[in-house]
């Protein structure tokens, strides 16, 4: 499987623009503990967290257009 430039670099862009957004927003707003205390598990809400920024990035990889 070949990767192309850019693909990688707008998935790139994307993956760093979520993931400063979801940071704000974790960290900023909602507190991290805050997320934890309500789910009942530090490793939930890492796996869900990473998995909101992998998932999309993926995704942008896969439909953007060579």
């Amino acid at each position: 499987m070949k990767l192309k430039k850019r693909k990688i670099k707008y998935s790139a862009i994307f993956f760093l623009c979520w993931f400063a957004l979801l940071v704000f927003f974790v960290d900023g707003v909602l507190k991290f503990q805050t997320l934890v205390d309500y789910f009942g598990s530090y490793a939930i809400v890492e796996i869900s967290l990473w998995l909101l920024v992998i998932l999309p990035t993926l995704a942008v990889y896969i439909f953007t257009k060579e």
